[in-house]
């Protein structure tokens, strides 16, 4: 692999180079055999390829006695045996040769794949001595929880793992930061070019994109666990959620990547939103969640038209506006931006549909509840009172004074209030004065910090006692829908609007931008109806596949 090849270039592999479908592998963790023989099947019944036995996981193994069983055919789905010692991150604390006897054991009792470190690959292959069954493929791993080396010394294992014989290639890293996947892409990109079957993933939060895209850039396989709480490895997603939430069966080279960006982002029901919203208009398009510290590194690094567009959350919005090359007017205006569209020229446009869902909702909640005037808005004259002086809280400013607002901000740091206030012409006030802040009756409050958002639910960034001062209260958190702040507004009697609401209306926009197809009410409305359970409304949308052996 060419060691200047550059990070931003990361594409997947050409058309014209064959490629084999990702399989969807999901690991057996239980602790007894029976036990993890019902794992196996629930694995089956999900939809998986093959299941991974994790054999450091079983309490009291005894291979003649456990292998026997765990293995024995008809089987509902191929085995892939991992013995894993603790030096590599597993549980196994014995002498290698058991181990490897165990192994061995598996293969002859027809394991489809077995699993060896790389450290002791020469090792086990001298064990071996050429016993190993045609039928099984031999996987060569190399496990790095500390970080993610650079192109040339991922270059450089690929080459050692290869060295040994094995048949597949298995390179696992940690992300300290989520550049560090482009360089486990660029790896997975050659190998598939090469025609090396390769998994190749990036542990952590950061590194989540890797096992969502990996059938994109040709990766042999990919983990998803039986269930939350049975992860093998940090932050793997459930093959559920791998199968109906991110579609991986339809991913491909050709499918065009959009994500939302922030941070912290894995709270985000956006990912369920729209790929289920691309799914119903036929799109060959996935949407992921990005966990990014520096956006401006984010955006250069994956600089490929593959990655189209992006919706942009806390903490990003404002240097959103600075990383584009063109910036809508009325974002501009705003100073945040929200969503990013990549032309097929390269050049990143950044737009705000924030601001018209969270107006436009807070609108439709006054209409529906206190008497307003027909050709006016419900906002015009009223007293706003925005808590936040980030990208939401500019947008809601911005939206709440067009609409001819009188608004005022609070924010916890005084100097981010006034900044905002006399940008668009109004007071501001730290959090503490707004707890005795009553100039009249009838007022409007906005929250658009992150206070109350899972998992801080008892948190409310303004106490009972000084709600009972406005007669509505919107929140833009919408994990949970009904925030502490609502649940106390509304037993003052104030008019709730929920940040669900903005959320989907804020979503719909983005759709429309990212598709450029007309976004529907209705549908939108329905799929954020699904949200807190989208496995179980959207059932099982597997296929059958055929694994490669």
């Amino acid at each position: 692999m060419a060691a200047a090849m550059s990070v931003s270039a990361v594409v997947p592999p050409a058309a014209a180079v064959a490629r084999a479908r990702t399989l969807l592998c999901v690991p057996a963790t239980a602790r007894a055999p029976r036990e993890m023989a019902a794992e196996v099947a629930a694995a089956a019944a999900l939809g998986a390829d093959l299941a991974e036995l994790r054999l450091d996981r079983l309490a009291g193994f005894a291979p003649r006695r456990d292998l026997p069983a765990l293995l024995a055919k008809p089987r509902t789905l191929p085995a892939l045996v991992t013995y894993r010692p603790k030096w590599e991150g597993g549980e196994y604390e014995g002498d290698d040769e058991p181990r490897f006897e165990a192994l061995q054991l598996a293969m002859e009792l027809g394991a489809e794949y077995v699993d060896i470190e790389l450290k002791v690959a020469d090792k086990f292959m001298k064990f071996m001595s050429g016993k190993k069954p045609e039928n099984c493929k031999l996987i060569v791993s190399s496990h790095n929880y500390d970080n993610t080396p650079s192109a040339e010394e991922l270059a450089i294992l690929l080459a050692q793992i290869q060295a040994t014989g094995a048949d597949i290639v298995k390179i696992a890293t940690t992300a300290t930061e989520i550049v560090d996947v482009s360089r486990m892409f660029e790896i997975l990109v050659h190998c598939q070019e090469k025609q090396v079957p390769i998994i190749g993933l990036v542990m952590n939060d950061r590194g989540f994109i890797s096992r969502v895209l990996c059938p994109k850039f040709g990766g042999y396989l990919t983990f998803g666990s039986l269930e939350k709480g049975k992860e093998s490895a940090p932050s793997q997603p459930t093959a559920a959620d791998l199968i109906n939430v991110y579609n991986i069966r339809q991913i491909g080279p050709d499918t065009k990547v959009f994500g939302i960006i922030g941070n912290p982002v894995g709270h985000s029901k956006s990912p369920v939103l729209h790929n289920e919203a691309f799914r119903s208009v036929g799109l060959n398009a996935v949407y992921v969640p990005f966990l990014v510290d520096d956006l401006a590194k984010f955006l250069s690094t994956y600089s490929s038209p593959h990655f189209a567009g992006f919706s942009c959350t806390i903490p990003h919005k404002e240097a959103a506006v600075r990383c584009c090359d063109e910036v809508d007017p009325i974002a501009r205006d705003i100073g945040a931006v929200n969503t990013i569209i990549r032309k097929p020229d390269g050049k990143l446009v950044g737009y705000n549909t924030d601001y018209v869902g969270a107006i436009s909702a807070i609108e439709d909640g006054i209409r529906a509840t206190q008497p307003t005037h027909s050709t006016t808005s419900p906002l015009a004259g009223r007293l706003f009172v925005v808590i936040g002086a980030g990208g939401a809280g500019k947008a809601l400013a911005y939206g709440a004074k067009e609409k001819g607002a009188r608004v005022v901000i609070a924010n916890r740091t005084f100097a981010r209030a006034q900044e905002l206030g006399n940008l668009i012409g109004g007071p501001a006030l730290t959090l503490t004065e707004l707890e005795n802040y009553h100039p009249e009756e009838g007022m409007i409050l906005a929250n658009t910090t992150a206070i109350g958002m899972h998992p801080n639910v008892n948190e409310t960034p303004l106490s009972k006692q000084a709600l009972k001062s406005y007669a509505v209260v919107f929140d833009a958190v919408y994990t949970p829908k009904e925030t502490r702040l609502l649940r106390e507004a509304a037993e003052c009697g104030a008019t709730v609007v929920s940040g669900l609401e903005m959320f989907i209306r804020q979503a719909m926009g983005q759709f429309e931008h990212f598709t450029g197809m007309p976004a529907v009410d209705g549908k939108f409305r329905a799929l954020a109806n699904s949200l807190d359970n989208p496995s179980a409304v959207k059932g099982n949308r597997s296929t059958s596949l055929k694994p490669r052996l």
